[in-house]
């Protein structure tokens, strides 16, 4: 896509979901990143009928879409940033699908509070394929590991979600993942952002997380 600055964020997404069908069949689900977006492209997307979106942090999810859910009932909202333990009961009750458990502790607390709120949610394992030691993930070895403690504490473990490392090719990390999840018999597989979304979509992936494409670039304080 080009000059994608120029064109409103409806003619974006038109883009973005062409190039997604002529990449795969079924094309990937698009999860649109919506973290430090104003209130003004949030409903200018909504208005597009995009309803699955993806945020990073769970304080700032919550002040931008607890308001939109009576409006939006058919809202989808996955956590695809970090998560702290003390804060899994209100991602719990926020989110419809957390993407980035990578660790038992947060197992335990993620369990723990499903149970309490009463709502199991569908969860993946967010998998370091570059394992990057600033980067959250586990590591591939340590995957099948995990996978096997979360299912034991009664988590709905349904794929697997990774972030290439920036300096890298993606393709070899998405083969990687699609591998990985094929031999854990996981059928989701959450991988792909602006950069490189229509490569995810040619190594099998089923969701990709797109912020710029669909916004335009942002700007950093």
């Amino acid at each position: 896509m080009t000059d994608t600055d120029t064109l409103s964020i409806a003619k974006r997404r038109e883009a973005v979901l062409a190039e997604l069908s002529d990449a795969a069949s079924p094309p990937p689900q698009l999860v649109a990143v919506t973290k430090t977006q104003p209130d003004e492209a949030i409903d200018e997307i909504l208005a597009t009928g995009q309803r699955v979106f993806g945020e990073n942090r769970v304080q700032e999810a919550e002040a931008r879409w607890a308001g939109r859910r009576s409006a939006y009932p058919d809202l989808e909202l996955h956590l695809i940033g970090p998560l702290q333990t003390n804060k899994a009961e209100l991602a719990v009750r926020l989110f419809d699908v957390i993407e980035t458990l990578d660790r038992p502790k947060l197992a335990d607390a993620l369990a723990k509070a499903m149970d309490k709120v009463g709502r199991a949610l569908p969860v993946l394992i967010q998998v370091n394929t570059g394992e990057e030691p600033q980067k959250a993930g586990v590591i591939p070895s340590e995957l099948k590991q995990l996978l096997q403690y979360a299912r034991d504490k009664g988590l709905d473990v349904q794929g697997l979600m990774c972030i290439p490392p920036v300096d890298e090719p993606a393709g070899p990390h998405f083969a990687l993942l699609a591998k990985l999840a094929k031999e854990a018999g996981l059928p989701i597989l959450s991988m792909g952002m602006s950069s490189d979304y229509v490569t995810a979509a040619h190594f099998g992936s089923t969701h990709v997380r797109v912020g710029s494409a669909l916004f335009g670039p942002r700007d950093y304080p």
